[in-house]
């Protein structure tokens, strides 16, 4: 069952039982996925840099647009302008697909998962962090020189926390109990 069909039969009916929602269209959804890598640690490198984005190319399916800083901080040797960080925005077909592949295939995969921590989620929003790409299966057959963090930001219109985690758990996001 795809992740449309999933919410269409399975998330509405059950927001709208437990929230009272009066409409389907009341019931919180998600609206866009965003995965970012930050190149702190190597963002003189350009090597590295291009290696993280060719990665999240691959795990996107998009390009990534880079973040620059908005503020000079010394202690962390940034500049106005200078780049530090990548980010990808997903929606509508390729979230779906997105986010089926990482229900699926990525969380499974990755090394000693007991479940999503539901203490990740703020106001509608939730967050998962990876120390490692390589839970992603397109990295599989790539020649990995290192190996880069990267965070997957889920936004729903979710206006509270409780509303958010029922949602994510009836569209099959494995939490913690």
């Amino acid at each position: 069952m795809s992740l449309k069909q999933k919410y269409n039969q399975i998330a509405v009916p059950g927001m709208k039982k437990k929230f009272g929602y009066k409409n389907d269209l009341a019931a919180p959804r998600i609206l866009k996925v965003v995965i970012n890598i930050g190149t702190g640690k190597i963002k003189d490198d350009k090597q590295a840099i291009e290696e993280a984005v060719k990665i999240l190319s691959l795990i996107s399916g998009q390009k990534p647009a880079a973040c620059e800083s908005k503020k000079a901080i010394a202690g962390f040797k940034t500049r106005i302008g200078m780049v530090i960080g990548y980010k990808v925005t997903l929606r509508n077909k390729r979230m779906s697909d997105f986010l089926d592949k990482f229900i699926n295939v990525t969380l499974p995969r990755v090394r000693d998962f007991r479940g999503l921590n539901p203490k990740s989620i703020e106001r509608g929003s939730f967050t998962v962090g990876f120390k490692e790409h390589t839970a992603f299966p397109e990295t599989i057959n790539e020649n990995i020189k290192g190996i880069f963090g990267l965070e997957v930001s889920l936004i729903s219109n979710a206006k509270s926390k409780n509303e958010a985690l029922e949602l994510f758990k009836l569209l099959g996001f494995p939490f913690k109990k």
